[in-house]
């Protein structure tokens, strides 16, 4: 019976095996094949499902992604989305936060301070500058909703070695990235070149219709400074107009992850690991919000080997027709 449990077996050695099978056994035998073909899909549907977070409800918290839920040590990442007049009260425990304004204004307060209202996008693709605060390990916070609003909240282990601040909107700088249909547009929030986090690494990408961002593929899942750094990551994705979708890939280079997402309009995508490319579709301009963070508060990564031609090239600037 065990031989049945063998997807390799050979034709001519399972025939020989039905010949002397009671009719049972042989119902059996089948079952067990199909069901082991069934269970792998069944995982493999899965592993999907756990990349890709749904909104959970349309209002109030709709995403709550927690390094146990993620299953990981590091990043976490919440959503608010609030009706003027409404509070949402957080305390930060061991965890150090940033709070980004990503749509519409709320009054804040946060380590004792009153940091009055923030936010002036009312819609994230007007592409100006967020507004942002740092809040420390062992404090509260509090976001009074003064309009509509969408609030992210990024968390990640904090040390208390910084003082709760505002991050942004001054000293941050839309920037251009990449050339021809892999140009995005890139507002650096707390980045490595500015000591304002113990863990937290973050950013905002816009991508313009029939666009390609995060790439060529690259990974940082490794912990082996300076050659690169162990980053968990998580996309939070917005569509313009929202009807549209997005595509994202995880996927190593021996195989053992690929998965391939048609992202939603508030969708997140979790990258435990690997290449993680997205690509706009043409008709949908694209923002996501970057939250990453590891052992080591610095973004050391490598490009996919069968790419790497493509970022050579742009910086190289070099013809065309000596790429694979």
């Amino acid at each position: 019976m065990l031989v049945f449990h063998k997807r390799n077996i050979t034709l001519p050695a399972f025939k020989n095996l039905l010949s002397i099978c009671q009719t049972v056994k042989i119902n059996f035998c089948v079952t067990t094949l199909l069901s082991t073909k069934n269970n792998e899909d069944a995982l493999k549907g899965n592993a999907m499902a756990n990349l890709l977070r749904k909104p959970t409800v349309t209002s109030g918290k709709c995403h709550n992604i927690t390094k146990e839920s993620a299953n990981w040590r590091y990043v976490g990442f919440g959503l608010y989305k609030l009706e003027a007049g409404e509070t949402v009260t957080e305390s930060t425990g061991e965890l150090e936060v940033i709070l980004v304004l990503v749509e519409g204004k709320a009054a804040i307060t946060a380590a004792g301070q009153n940091f009055g209202e923030m936010g002036e996008r009312m819609s994230v693709f007007e592409r100006l500058a967020p507004h942002c605060l740092y809040v420390p390990n062992g404090e509260k916070w509090e976001a009074k909703a003064t309009t509509a609003c969408t609030l992210a909240v990024c968390t990640a282990p904090g040390k208390g070695n910084n003082k709760a601040q505002l991050l942004g909107p001054v000293g941050i700088t839309l920037t251009p990235r990449g050339k021809g249909q892999n140009t995005r547009f890139i507002n650096n929030i707390a980045m490595e070149d500015r000591e304002v986090a113990d863990s937290l690494l973050v950013t905002e990408v816009f991508t313009p219709a029939g666009n390609w961002s995060s790439y060529p593929s690259h990974r940082h899942d490794e912990d082996n400074y300076p050659d690169m750094t162990y980053l968990e990551e998580t996309y939070y994705h917005r569509l313009n107009p929202s009807q549209g979708f997005a595509v994202q890939r995880v996927y190593t280079e021996d195989g053992s992850l690929d998965e391939t997402m048609s992202v939603g309009d508030g969708d997140v995508v979790l990258v435990p690991k690997g290449h993680h490319p997205c690509a706009a579709p043409y008709g949908y301009d694209l923002y996501y919000l970057n939250v990453m963070a590891g052992p080591l508060r610095k973004w050391r990564f490598k490009n996919d080997p069968a790419h790497d031609w493509i970022a050579q090239q742009d910086a190289e600037d070099i013809s065309p027709s000596v790429a694979p």
